[in-house]
């Protein structure tokens, strides 16, 4: 994302009221200022490839059906450019985002999608010196790339008196990015060319309603691809057991990662095992709950310790309800580290003695403390040698400015009512059943503990979709985390099935 919900540095010193009041409060202009859109021709080598490109940095109105101002939002769009030296009008454009809620779209861009990448180093963490390059694994060789900032995120700013309330949810983030898609196609008479989604992590809520939204206001889509999803937000609630049945998998993972269980297996085989295993012994177990009894119960911790490298007394302490936080803590404590969340190779020293608030250790995450100011200095460098005038503060990751005003209620088309933690599989669902050519791509990581692997394969299984929709779906699971592209093993089998996504009819 990256997507870790750090607090930022200023948040303590004010009240979030305040906060807030100060971020929406604007000139008389009606939006904050923003700075002239620029492009510049620019050219990309990587693997005996060239291609020419233009690159254009611009902001987008979001304006409601009044034609009243919600806001700007900033885009950084790469179009191929043809022979005559402009941009192919009939190339397939891909609108890109990354999540949070609250996230600008700089990981998804400079960390593996857009045509520079910084160039990462397996697991470690990266220095200030680290390279930007022609990235060979660009999705620019298959469409045309529009990177996109949330209202409210990164360069893009709210108008003036704009009703937060209507904005930072479900509904309305989805209708503002439908706004915004609707403005680029327009503004760069696009409407021909064949339209794609890539959303990663909340980006892939945005995807699931937005695919919806789209096809009501008339928009015609081609194909979507979910990185790192989540589309059912109950998962998430506390003690859900959906929760501890989609962590178990990846659980396994990395304890296989680390040399705590799994040896001598393949590691696909061994997440296998580990996906079955969820399905057939720990959740008819955990739907029993105390009737399962203690002598199966001490069974199942058995074999859990046995997949996840956890000591079975902590299991049975648990109920067989082990959080993302017990294994984070207790994988590597022999050794003083803690592993990451965001990619769980990734790990760092344990905190110190004090510093044992919950909250504040489920932000702390090595996976994203290796890349995400590398990307941002990449990125802002990249603003500069456009001619862009920038200002100071990039809201890179505004979460308690967006995250905590989010509005999550959301009418799941055909239920006839709002939930408070919705499930948008019913949303994509019913895209796929208005416009069975759609075609979707659902990618993931064995590694990701914030947006787990099994809840993904479980929550599109429970739409009961027609043999014909589902070979419209597919699937592709990689040795990554949750930013699969920090992978480079992954980055480029990611390339290699992007490509095929594309091609296919």
């Amino acid at each position: 994302m990256a997507e870790d919900e750090k607090q930022p540095a200023d948040a303590a010193a004010k009240p979030l009221s305040e906060l807030a009041k100060s971020f929406v409060t604007v000139p008389a202009d009606k939006t904050r200022t923003v700075s002239d859109p620029v492009s510049r021709r620019l050219t990309w080598e990587a693997a005996g490839e060239r291609m020419d490109y233009e690159a254009t940095v611009a902001h987008l109105d979001v304006r409601d059906d009044t034609g009243a101002l919600e806001g700007r939002m900033f885009s950084i769009t790469y179009a191929k450019l043809g022979e005559d030296g402009l941009p192919m009008a009939g190339r397939p454009v891909t609108f890109c985002f990354n999540g949070g809620p609250g996230c600008a779209s700089v990981p998804i861009n400079f960390g593996g999608m857009g045509p520079r990448r910084v160039a990462t180093d397996g697991v470690n963490h990266l220095p200030s010196s680290a390279k930007v390059e022609d990235n060979p694994y660009t999705l620019l060789r298959e469409s045309d790339l529009v990177f996109l900032d949330a209202l409210g995120t990164g360069y893009s700013p709210l108008a003036e008196g704009a009703d937060t309330s209507a904005i930072f949810g479900v509904d309305g983030d989805a209708d503002a990015f439908c706004r915004a898609i609707t403005e680029w196609l327009e503004q760069n008479h696009r409407w021909q060319s064949p339209v794609y989604l890539f959303g990663e992590s909340y980006g892939t809520v945005r995807n699931a309603v937005l695919m919806r939204l789209l096809g009501e206001r008339g928009v015609k889509l081609t194909g979507v691809t979910m990185l790192s999803a989540i589309w059912n937000w109950v998962q998430v609630q506390p003690g859900e057991d959906l929760y501890y049945l989609g962590m178990l998998p990846t659980f396994a993972a990395a304890a296989q990662f680390f040399g705590k269980a799994g040896a001598g297996v393949d590691a696909d085989e061994w997440f296998d095992r580990a996906m079955a295993w969820t399905d057939d012994v720990l959740a008819p177990a955990l739907l029993k709950g105390d009737r399962l009894g203690e002598e199966r119960e001490r069974e199942v911790a058995r074999e859990m310790s046995e997949l996840i490298g956890l000591d079975e007394r902590l299991i049975l302490r648990r109920h067989l309800r082990v959080s993302l936080e017990d294994v984070r803590r207790e994988l590597l404590a022999d050794e003083g580290r803690v592993c990451g969340r965001l990619d769980m190779r990734f790990s760092s020293d344990a905190p110190g003695y004090a510093q044992h608030d919950s909250s504040w250790f489920a932000g702390e995450d090595a996976a994203d403390d290796a890349v995400n100011a590398v990307w941002n200095t990449a990125f802002r460098s990249f603003l500069s040698e456009m001619g862009y005038k920038a200002p100071a503060r990039y809201l890179d990751n505004n979460y308690y400015r967006v995250g905590v005003k989010w509005k999550w209620a959301h009418e799941e088309p055909g239920t006839g009512g709002a939930a408070g933690a919705p499930n948008v599989t019913v949303d994509l669902a019913c895209a796929l059943r208005r416009d069975p050519t759609i075609k979707l791509a659902v990618l993931g990581g064995r590694y990701d503990a914030a947006t787990t692997y099994w809840n993904n394969v479980f929550e599109l299984s429970r739409q009961f979709l027609s043999p014909q929709l589902k070979e419209r779906v597919e699937f592709h699971r990689y040795g990554c985390g949750h930013m699969a592209y920090v992978d480079v093993p992954t980055l480029r089998q990611m390339s290699k099935d992007m490509e095929a996504f594309y091609r296919k009819a």
